[in-house]
């Protein structure tokens, strides 16, 4: 069965979102091995990082009096919540996680990188304008079929796989391959943003069978 026309998407397994990391999600250094067994079944591999530069809009240390996970304005992106310092570029925080095969992935999309704007999609940044050419690099492959994982569920992978919706691609969330946060029934509001959108959710055993492995 050709995999020409499929794609896997791997959203920030970085060593600031895995337990003892800055922005930790809960279990996300137990996702690995199981990202680890569907890239080695994709013939196309994409991978997410967040790479913020010093000083970036989202810290809540850029903002005197603020405190992590307030929410503010700001003018072009809208509201935005703010986050202790993580996955600042060059440092370890920022690395891949240990032990994630990465070899396998045709690019990297780095994500956040400008002071003044977030970034959760792999498509798009939090201005909802700037797009990070995903969309065409895939396309342009003759992708057509995407299946997204990472971290975490309810928030990057979320944004990037409702995003990879909008630009027309069939979407499958593996949730078994990604971790979510689930604040304020969060990915229960995910889940139902996924539903509207077409996306839908699958097990391994489903992508790899999809796979023809």
């Amino acid at each position: 069965m050709t995999q020409q026309n499929k794609a896997l998407i791997v959203v920030d397994v970085q060593n600031d979102f895995l337990p003892g990391g800055a922005l930790a999600v809960a279990g996300g250094d137990e996702i690995v091995p199981v990202v680890n067994t569907l890239t080695a079944a994709f013939e196309t591999v994409v991978l997410t990082a967040d790479w913020h530069p010093a000083g970036h809009v989202s810290f809540a240390s850029s903002h005197a009096g603020s405190a992590p996970f307030d929410v503010i304005e700001i003018e072009g992106t809208g509201s935005q919540v703010l986050w202790p310092d993580h996955c600042v570029a060059g440092t370890a925080g920022a690395d891949f996680a240990p032990g994630l095969e990465t070899t396998h992935a045709a690019v990297i999309v780095r994500k956040g990188m400008h002071e003044n704007c977030d970034s959760y999609s792999g498509f798009m940044e939090a201005d909802r304008k700037t797009k990070t050419g995903l969309a065409g690099w895939l396309a342009e492959r003759g992708i057509r079929e995407v299946w997204v994982c990472g971290l975490a569920t309810d928030f990057c992978v979320s944004w990037t796989a409702l995003d990879a919706a909008a630009a027309g691609f069939t979407v499958h969330v593996v949730e078994e391959a990604s971790r979510a946060i689930d604040a304020d029934g969060s990915l229960a509001k995910a889940r139902a943003a996924w539903a509207e959108a077409g996306v839908d959710t699958v097990t391994v055993a489903d992508t790899l069978k999809a796979l023809g492995r």
